[in-house]
């Protein structure tokens, strides 16, 4: 329920991937079984940077793929050359982004929730985490008012910086704000900023937090 010592929240922020897109899982789940990649040597690559970048001091691939100091090539080409195939065969390289994510599909009842809350008189802004992904823009421009876009920012959440970017950019404090991220490290980010979080698990539960909030009718 609404915090009535803030007031109605004026602006929502979503994170991209896993939010507004179908679930990350299901997509690479998808990539690994048409290509035949080696599930357990995927998983063990990707739960050490995943870790570290998010839990970990220091910096690797992830780090600079999302802050934009990593080429997205050469992303491909570090995590192509830890990967096998089932069989023992090399994965391809160029390209990898875009296969791993091909099976991303806009969850429509997020968008129509954000245009539902941005016509009652709402803010809203996209601050997503580039992994190199080619982003809907159509949809962005029906949409937000603002988009965030880690690597063109040269910062990453969970780095404050970022949230501050995008308060900025809507012309808000950070009380005023509803964040939402399927990532829970993010979420906690942005509530220590002292925005409202939602840690989004499924659209009808955020939904329904949103309406909660005073967002949707």
């Amino acid at each position: 329920m609404p915090d009535e010592r803030r007031g109605t929240p004026r602006a929502v922020i979503t994170d991209w991937g896993g939010v507004l897109t179908s679930p990350l899982n299901e997509a690479i789940d998808v990539w690994l079984a048409a290509e035949r990649i080696d599930v357990g040597r995927y998983k063990d690559v990707m739960r050490a940077w995943v870790k570290q970048a998010y839990d970990g001091a220091g910096t690797n691939p992830i780090h600079g793929l999302e802050d934009g100091s990593l080429p997205t090539g050469d992303f491909e080409r570090l995590l192509a050359a830890e990967l096998v195939t089932a069989d023992g065969g090399p994965v391809a390289a160029a390209g990898l982004i875009a296969r791993m994510f091909g099976a991303f599909t806009p969850v429509r009842p997020m968008y129509d929730a954000l245009r539902a809350a941005r016509a009652a008189g709402a803010r809203t802004a996209v601050l997503s985490n580039s992994w190199g992904n080619d982003y809907p823009r159509d949809l962005f421009a029906e949409v937000f008012d603002a988009v965030v876009i880690s690597s063109e920012v040269g910062l990453r959440k969970p780095d404050e910086r970022i949230f501050r970017h995008a308060l900025a950019l809507l012309g808000l404090d950070a009380a005023d704000c509803v964040f939402i991220d399927d990532i829970a490290h993010n979420v906690r980010a942005a509530e220590d900023l002292g925005l409202h979080g939602i840690h989004h698990t499924g659209p009808d539960t955020t939904i329904a937090e949103l309406r909660a909030l005073g967002l949707l009718p």
